[in-house]
């Protein structure tokens, strides 16, 4: 392969907005964070990384440097102009900013108005998805909500995502139609979608355009990584930013 492998999100996006997500291939890092590891903060070789950085830089034709977030399941959205934060999304109206969120399992959440005047990148595990890490980012959009949509990148799938009582019982206690997204496999667990929870939020927010989904990251073991499937392993980026 030459050079890392990009998915370009399938959506009716404004043409000055561009978005890529990577996965696991087209990169430099040795095993378990073989190959294009994007995450300083996994136990891999740091110029390892720096390098896939590099190469994403130039494979997606970014803008400029990208101000990594230092995310930890919360809710909080870093505003433009904001460096290094400890935050789960960025939200950004500046042409040239990137957008950046790092997942291995969790659902990178990219958002979008129809004019092109804004954009946002969200990191929505379970614990930031039911925060109301998604509704924050959407706050920072100005106008109407029905003008923004959204694109579901690689995450768990629904086959795959195991959690227990609580992740059920804290869903569906604020929306009881969040229980069609829990199947019951044994006792006190549930498989969940974690899609279906993200759709169910963004559609109860306003939004009626929304894309993605379908990915699988536990199982899609040669094209992703996994934390779920084997928890010392690398992270996948994935970016939105205004060309102008």
């Amino acid at each position: 392969m030459n050079g890392p492998e990009l998915i370009l999100p399938d959506w009716p996006a404004p043409s000055n907005v561009r978005a890529v997500s990577t996965t696991r291939r087209g990169g430099v890092s040795a095993p378990p964070w073989n190959s294009l590891n994007m995450g300083h903060h996994v136990g891999d070789d740091p110029a390892a990384v720096a390098e896939n950085r590099r190469l994403l830089q130039r494979a997606a034709g970014l803008p400029g440097p990208v101000a990594w977030l230092e995310q930890v399941h919360g809710t909080r959205i870093a505003l433009p102009g904001t460096e290094q934060a400890c935050a789960d999304g960025r939200f950004s109206d500046r042409p040239g900013e990137v957008c950046a969120v790092l997942t291995a399992d969790c659902l990178p959440v990219l958002l979008c108005n129809r004019s092109g005047s804004a954009v946002a990148a969200v990191h929505a595990g379970w614990r930031g998805l039911l925060g109301g890490v998604i509704e924050a980012a959407l706050d920072c959009f100005p106008g109407e909500l029905s003008a923004i949509m959204a694109w579901l990148g690689p995450a768990i799938g629904p086959s795959a995502f195991e959690v227990g009582a609580e992740v059920v019982e804290g869903f569906v206690a604020e929306d009881r139609r969040a229980a069609e997204c829990f199947r019951p496999v044994a006792e006190n667990k549930w498989l969940a979608d974690l899609y279906g929870l993200a759709r169910l939020r963004l559609a109860r927010a306003g939004l009626i355009s929304v894309y993605g989904g379908g990915f699988c990251t536990f199982t899609e073991k040669d094209r992703f990584f996994s934390y779920r499937r084997e928890d010392q392993t690398g992270r996948m980026a994935t970016l939105i930013w205004r060309a102008g």
